[in-house]
């Protein structure tokens, strides 16, 4: 878990350049397929990440492909590495989709939420009463695991260089009180702690700013080290469904979202100050 190398990013990249070196070539996904005796949809799937490639199957493509020696030995090191297992899949049964090994490696975290404290700053006790709320036939082993994927994934903001996260929060997810006063009291001294730390900055998007750019609901934006070979992702999340938006117009659309919703928001100390107004309330 120390290491940031995320395998999921590592099989964006691959499939990223696999996509890219048929695009070269000029060859049609049916083209591909029938040159390497495969049915069209399995290139699809490789090239859409929704299917893994053996070491036979790459080498097909690398062959018809007509890549360099140096260049097999970049992209065979991707595959292996692409393999290799994350911290995450040992929760499998409970992280049910890919952001986790996508936020893994980011070095910048932007994202709005509309209903819920962002995952990395819940407390165990706020965790709990959203799963007993959403899961109502969760065995107690279900909602401890899903506690400890929670508690392994918070290793991101005690890394040697963690990501820079800005968050901003609507109001109502301050205002519902989760698991009673004094659970969310104690949810919201855990985003106040938050606020002190280099790394974090919070605004609060008060009801008093009206309609907003995301009305829509809550999204993440992930960014890179290296955009030129991991562009940003977009994540845009509800309880029933998980999006991931890679095309550089959808991404831009959310990123100026993200400015107009940072724009309406407190400030960072006028945000602390609510914060600690609400959690007082919460005290009584």
């Amino acid at each position: 878990m120390a290491s940031s190398a995320s395998p999921t990013i590592r099989a964006r990249r691959l499939r990223r350049e696999l996509r890219r070196l048929r695009d070269h070539r000029g060859l049609t996904v049916d083209e591909v397929a029938r040159a390497v005796g495969w049915h069209r949809a399995k290139v699809i799937r490789i090239e859409q990440g929704h299917s893994g490639i053996a070491t036979d199957g790459l080498r097909k493509l690398l062959d018809l492909y007509e890549v360099s020696t140096e260049e097999r030995d970049v992209l065979g090191g991707l595959a292996r590495q692409a393999r290799q297992k994350g911290w995450w899949s040992s929760y499998g049964d409970v992280l049910h989709d890919d952001y986790v090994g996508f936020e893994a490696e980011a070095t910048s975290i932007s994202t709005f939420q509309s209903l819920y404290i962002p995952g990395l700053l819940q407390t165990e006790l706020y965790v709990r009463a959203i799963i007993h709320a959403g899961r109502v036939t969760a065995n107690s082993d279900e909602v401890d695991r899903v506690i400890a994927a929670r508690q392994a994934r918070k290793v991101l903001l005690t890394r040697d260089v963690p990501p820079k996260m800005w968050i901003v929060l609507d109001e109502a997810a301050i205002r519902r009180v989760v698991g009673g006063a004094q659970v969310m009291a104690a949810q919201l001294t855990r985003i106040i702690e938050a606020c002190q730390l280099p790394t974090v900055e919070i605004q609060v998007l008060p009801f008093a700013a009206g309609a907003h750019a995301s009305m829509g609901g809550a999204f993440t934006i992930l960014d890179y080290a290296q955009p030129a070979l991991d562009p940003t992702i977009v994540y845009v999340d509800n309880d029933l469904n998980t999006l991931l938006l890679e095309e550089e117009q959808q991404v831009a659309r959310y990123k100026l979202a993200f400015d107009h919703l940072r724009a309406k928001a407190l400030d960072p100390d006028e945000s602390a100050d609510f914060l600690v107004r609400v959690s007082g309330d919460l005290r009584g």
